[in-house]
């Protein structure tokens, strides 16, 4: 993977931030951040969108207006990530929807279903698999519970994107291997706390780290505790 540019900019949606990076064959991919977990990937002339949420987080985010995803990815059901107006705003003729059994069921049969474990072909040279993202402090056990929810690797040519979901810091990340980009959560009292997500990115050690869906965590103290660590922690706008 080549860095081409730590950051591209502002599109026309004003809060959303543009990462640019290369496959080692030179397909280029860029990253935009939208707001909470909601992101979208533009890799060649492919859009892959993740948990687009228009109102249910702010600011409301028209999906009309972007281009229409060839894939959109939901790991779970709650609501600031999964959200059919958005889906259905983002639909053409061919676009894949992939999550959850407990998803599937909510969107009316809609979307493939992939659980922990699974891996899917998207084109020649693209997969995914899913992974495990789920809860196990006592206190958060209802919030993700094993087994039901989804995180998310995506092989592109080579290119290796982890975007986790709602998890803690399980065990099963220290299996999961050559991670170039990675998303992973930090919002209390759901997800992570700042010492969590340095210690899961530890795990696996990414070249890069978004710290993302982090509501009013403190999130300038996961780039402290990964100081020194050689990732490179991206602070952007995923509050």
């Amino acid at each position: 993977m080549t860095i081409v540019s730590a950051m591209c900019g502002c599109t026309a949606q004003e809060n959303e931030q543009c990462d640019v990076f290369k496959t080692e064959s030179g397909l280029t991919v860029k990253m935009y951040c939208i707001k909470h977990g909601s992101l979208r990937m533009q890799v060649g002339d492919k859009w892959i969108y993740v948990d687009p949420v228009t109102t249910a987080v702010k600011p409301e985010t028209d999906y009309s207006t972007l281009p229409k995803a060839d894939y959109i990815l939901v790991t779970h059901e709650h609501f600031d990530h999964l959200d059919s107006v958005a889906i259905n705003q983002l639909t053409k003729d061919g676009t894949r929807l992939i999550t959850n059994a407990r998803c599937h069921e909510l969107m009316n049969g809609k979307g493939e279903v992939m659980a922990n474990g699974d891996r899917r072909t998207l084109t020649e040279g693209w997969t995914v698999d899913a992974v495990p993202a789920y809860n196990y402090s006592q206190a958060k056990l209802n919030f993700h519970p094993k087994g039901r929810d989804n995180g998310f690797v995506l092989t592109i040519e080579g290119m290796r994107i982890y975007i986790a979901g709602d998890t803690e810091d399980i065990p099963e990340m220290a299996n999961i291997k050559d991670i170039d980009v990675a998303f992973l959560p930090c919002n209390l009292p759901f997800t992570m706390t700042p010492e969590q997500c340095a210690r899961a990115a530890k795990m696996f050690n990414p070249t890069v780290l978004f710290p993302y869906h982090y509501g009013e965590t403190d999130i300038q103290q996961v780039v402290k505790l990964l100081d020194g660590s050689g990732i490179d922690v991206r602070i952007r706008d995923y509050q």
